[in-house]
């Protein structure tokens, strides 16, 4: 490596220091700029103009909740509206921007948001999906995609990313967000904002993310939506406020408060949540906007009528009202009253106009409005393009026995379940804009991979669901399942005459797109019924049962991982399902994802997670001994742990080589091991870097998180992966809410997963 001389060393720090001070000098221009044109427009704005810009309502084009505004147009005319969401299309977000630039007293533009949670028109795979690439440019590049689609039909605002921190595969919104640890997901929380919001959130194709559920929603009480929080404040700072900080470091332009009590109190009334944290401690500057009729259900909290929680409400520091309409109809009179300020209505409508600022609304109202770019931009060649890849990307390979997958591109394929020949379910939950009309079924998807070459047989083999009860829940706003109605038996007695001509069988199966997502939390975690009894039948012929799974959250597969022969996770793929999923079954592509979120063997182990707390009486896995932190019928194990995924080749790892076994203060840490790809097939690998500190002035997690290293490697190729681990990696809370690493042994561990390690132990003093 070529070595540089001090005076060289020292001019290229000059350099950067000197740019950075030019860019803290022009920013803090920009800033004055921006409050002196604020300042004056809220010189000329009436309290109910600015009491206006604080209301966001929903016009139920594409709504998300059961709660429509009425009258929106006459509202917009009259400066009472700050805010639309639900609409995307250039034609109709051009005709209410008009209303409110051309017809409005003060011509004050608004501000179209909409929930673009895993693509715009051209769905990627949910959430949880992506995070379980393990790719940070492709993340990033997923949400630059979104925002390019939903700013070409309109919007500049987007209810994402989701960076709430979930342990319970039972909540489903676990889908929603990327799984269960704090550093990881705070890596993709700083992907999602930058990707979103650009270089620049005046250009064009640059949205403003919204960052969501502020705060700790991830924590519900039994995994039931809107449920309860209740947790030490060590465990909200070690382990669920970490991603939204990092959302604030990233620059995000504004944030959603949760539906769920922190310390008793709902967040969208938390004063201690949305000041003295988020703004005072973080030094967040965007605007906190509620969820859906969340400062409404304040009175359902105990807290009062509505004009008591609206002023609670705005007093903790929420700048605008979604859908509820309690800033509207209740502020004027809580000022009269005494109830609040001046200062504090002021506060909020400052907050929303400088995003619209930001955006660059009141320079170009019409910005992103543009047919052109509507017309070329949207579900285009080169978004399905991407589409596919990251489908690809983030498919799991859970169990691959005798290497039954890739699959011969030649030779009888029985291809079964519900989900295998459908459009509706490929695009999965939280899908606002999304056509499934242009999704790729999975069997399109082989005919167009390998052609003629394979003969598929085609089987339904079940309905998704014969529970009345659970398909009803699972199916809202206008949607149906897709349901054969023949007899269960009759299905499968098919799909086993099917699969006995065959080679191998395919079995595409799982949860419908809205068994997970907001409002679909579950009790049980098994495939459905009736898909597992067709499995069963499937299992029963002796044919090799490869399971594509379609799945919002992790599910308890033991009998599937006993009795079949593969199995893929596909998660929700999106546009490109088909595609991408034949593309990996035949070895166009090698899966390399790894969870992001334990899968327990039983949904009597959740919560479940890898970064858990040693007890005073710990397991050790194998003493069937009483008085033990274990269960008595089944193993304290996961099914598959964090950071667990297969590849169609495999991958040695060498013991831990330490540049040092004894540092001090500021030193860095050179960890290394040799991985090499003792395979047949050409794989990507994701070397994962964690750490334990097992003693400590407060009861630490058995090992953490700190780093991971993709890389790729070819057969019989070896590879040195390094990580620098320094000081910052071994910091926590303390019980005063310090943030700060003590001396002492640290153990390095690097593997394929958080439970296939290496080790090595190092001595770090202060």
């Amino acid at each position: 490596m070529k070595k540089y001389s001090p005076s060289i060393k020292a001019a290229v720090i000059f350099v950067l220091a000197l740019s950075f001070l030019s860019a803290a000098a022009q920013q803090k221009k920009d800033d004055a700029k921006m409050n002196a044109f604020v300042t004056n427009l809220m010189g000329k704005m009436t309290l109910d103009e600015k009491i206006g810009q604080i209301n966001l309502e929903t016009v139920g084009r594409a709504t998300t909740g059961s709660v429509v505004n009425k009258g929106i147009e006459e509202k917009i005319k009259k400066g009472e509206v700050g805010g639309v969401f639900g609409v995307y299309g250039t034609d109709y977000v051009s005709k209410i921007q008009d209303l409110a630039v051309k017809q409005s007293r003060l011509h004050i533009p608004l501000i179209f948001g909409l929930d673009v949670i895993h693509g715009h028109r051209t769905i990627f795979p949910i959430p949880l999906g992506i995070s379980a690439s393990w790719d940070l440019a492709l993340i990033e590049q997923s949400a630059r995609n979104a925002a390019k689609e939903a700013t070409a039909e309109g919007l500049n605002w987007v209810f994402s990313p989701m960076v709430d921190i979930a342990r319970d595969a039972r909540w489903g919104r676990i889908s929603e967000g990327s799984g269960e640890d704090p550093w990881y997901g705070s890596q993709v929380a700083k992907a999602m904002v930058k990707g979103y919001q650009g270089n620049n959130m005046m250009d064009a194709d640059a949205v403003m993310a919204c960052v969501k559920h502020f705060a700790l929603y991830g924590g519900a009480e039994a995994g039931r939506e809107y449920n309860t929080v209740d947790m030490s404040l060590i465990k909200m700072y070690q382990d669920y406020l970490p991603p939204y900080k990092a959302a604030v470091d990233a620059g995000a332009g504004s944030f959603m408060s949760s539906f769920n009590t922190i310390n008793g109190m709902p967040a969208t009334g938390n004063k201690w949540l949305l000041t003295d944290l988020l703004r005072k401690q973080w030094g967040f500057k965007g605007f906190v906007v509620s969820d859906y009729t969340a400062v409404n259900e304040l009175t359902n909290h105990g807290l009062g009528d509505l004009q008591t929680v609206s002023a609670i409400s705005l007093k903790a520091g929420l700048d605008m009202d979604m859908v509820g309409e309690g800033f509207l109809n209740t502020l004027k009179k809580s000022l009269k009253e005494g109830k609040v300020t001046q200062q504090e209505i002021d506060q909020a409508c400052r907050r929303v106009l400088e995003a619209k600022y930001k955006l660059g609304l009141f320079n170009n109202p019409a910005k992103s409005i543009d047919p052109v770019r509507e017309k070329n931009e949207v579900l285009n060649d080169d978004t399905r393009k991407f589409a596919r890849q990251m489908a690809e990307h983030s498919f799991v390979l859970l169990k691959n026995k005798a290497q039954t997958l890739p699959l011969k591109k030649s030779g009888t394929i029985a291809l079964v379940g519900p989900l295998a020949d459908n459009h509706s379910e490929m695009l999965g939950t939280w899908v606002v804009a999304g056509d499934p009309s242009k999704s790729v079924s999975v069997i399109e998807g082989i005919k167009n991979v390998v052609g003629n070459n394979v003969n598929v047989l085609y089987a339904r083999g079940s309905n998704i669901t014969e529970d009345s009860l659970l398909s009803a829940r699972s199916y809202f706003f206008g949607m149906k399942q897709q349901k054969d109605g023949r007899q269960p038996q009759e299905m499968i007695d098919e799909a086993v005459a099917t699969a006995n001509k065959a080679d191998v069988v395919v079995a595409v199966v799982g949860e419908s797109a809205n068994m997970s997502g907001e409002s679909s939390s579950r009790s049980d975690i098994n495939i459905p019924e009736s898909q597992r009894d067709l499995l069963k039948a499937l299992a029963k012929t002796g044919k090799p049962l490869v399971i594509v799974l379609f799945n919002g959250r992790p599910l308890t597969l033991t009998w599937e991982d006993e009795h079949a022969a593969a199995i893929l996770d596909a998660w929700a793929p999106g546009t490109e399902a088909g595609n991408a999923i034949a593309d990996v079954l035949f070895g166009n592509y090698n899966p390399a994802g790894k969870i992001t979120a334990t899968f327990p063997r039983s949904v009597g182990q959740i919560p479940i997670y890898y970064n858990h707390k040693n007890t005073g009486r710990p397991f050790n896995g194998h003493e069937a001994a009483k008085f033990k932190s274990d269960y008595i019928d089944i193993s304290n194990d996961p099914l598959y742990p964090f950071g667990y995924g297969l590849s169609y080749t495999s991958f040695n790892y060498s013991d831990v080589k330490l540049s040092k076994t004894s540092l001090k203060g500021n030193e860095t840490l050179k960890a290394t091991v040799t991985v090499t790809n003792s395979g047949k097939y050409t794989g990507e690998e994701v070397v994962q870097l964690y750490i334990s500190d097992p003693v400590a002035s407060i009861s630490r997690s058995v090992k953490e998180l700190k780093g991971f290293q993709k890389i790729t490697l070819q057969p019989g190729e070896s590879k040195d992966v390094t990580f620098n681990v320094t000081t910052s990696e071994l910091k926590f809370y303390n019980n005063a809410l310090v943030y700060d690493w003590e001396p002492g042994e640290f153990i390095v561990q690097i593997g394929t997963n958080s439970s296939d390690t290496h080790k090595a132990s190092v001595q770090w003093q202060k």
